[in-house]
């Protein structure tokens, strides 16, 4: 059982601290929201309603929640379970940001560094596997800064970090990271890449299996050994970030993958 209840997290993320970013600015942390649709997918809300879509997918499994927009979609590779821009309405008028140069699954690195209104988004260049890329290939992981949060999303990770790609990074608030095993980082991997990041506030799982899609391993892996406090399990897959001072640091959260009103709706599909 989770050591902090959905009740807990929805009354955290009414109150806000003064405590600064841990991205180095002296702004404190705004209010923004991050919403998970299953795999890879989480969508960022900026205090002023700008959306940051990550890794994109149309899996059957997990349905299709209509209306979904954002205003940049940042896609960290090639496979399709990732780049599926169609899965947001407003797709066309998107800013679209990808992590390779070509669709081509051997495609080197897209090196992004944009500033989209107050947003500042660029990405470091990393491995699908534990080969220098020979299995899978390459993968961008994007780093957002935004409203004095600094977000990583390390897209399908399948290594340690080395200390170059960890000075790259920096410092990160928010952390989204593969913990399902065959073909990313395993659960108890993922936890040595949290160790060497060090995220301050926040960290999501991603890419692991559920009881509607296993293609890969569940998450309990990566929470083994975790203690209960540190440990958020939702029912919904919407969370408002905060800086709350009575919250464990870093706080690890496993958003639901459907928006809690259309649970028994997509699973009659």
């Amino acid at each position: 059982m989770p050591g902090w209840t959905l009740a807990t997290l929805i009354g955290l993320s009414l109150t806000f601290s003064v405590v600064p970013s841990a991205a180095g600015g002296d702004k404190p942390g705004a209010p923004i929201t991050i919403e998970y649709h299953g795999q890879s997918f989480y969508i960022i809300t900026t205090s002023k309603g700008k959306r940051i879509a990550f890794d994109p997918h149309l899996i059957p499994e997990y349905g299709r929640v209509e209306g979904l927009k954002a205003d940049i979609i940042c896609i960290s590779h090639n496979h399709n379970d990732h780049t599926r821009v169609d899965a947001l309405e407003n797709n066309k008028a998107a800013k679209i940001l990808r992590g390779l140069k070509t669709a081509s699954l051997k495609s080197d690195w897209n090196i992004v560094e944009e500033t989209v209104g107050d947003i500042k988004v660029r990405t470091v260049g990393v491995y699908h596997d534990d080969q220098e890329g020979l299995t899978r290939g390459k993968v961008g992981v994007f780093i957002v800064e935004v409203d004095g949060w600094k977000i990583a999303h390390l897209g399908d990770l399948g290594h340690l970090l080395t200390p170059a790609q960890l000075k790259r990074i920096g410092p990160v608030d928010v952390l989204m990271i593969p913990v399902g095993g065959i073909y990313t980082l395993n659960g108890s991997e993922a936890r040595k890449v949290v160790d060497q990041i060090k995220p301050k506030e926040y960290v999501f799982p991603m890419h692991y299996g559920t009881k509607v899609f296993d293609a890969t391993l569940p998450p309990d892996e990566f929470f083994d050994l975790l203690e209960k406090r540190r440990l958020a399990i939702s029912d919904d897959n919407v969370l408002k970030l905060n800086r709350d001072e009575q919250r464990p640091r870093p706080l690890f959260v496993q958003l639901h993958y459907w928006p809690k009103e259309e649970k028994k709706d997509v699973k009659k599909k």
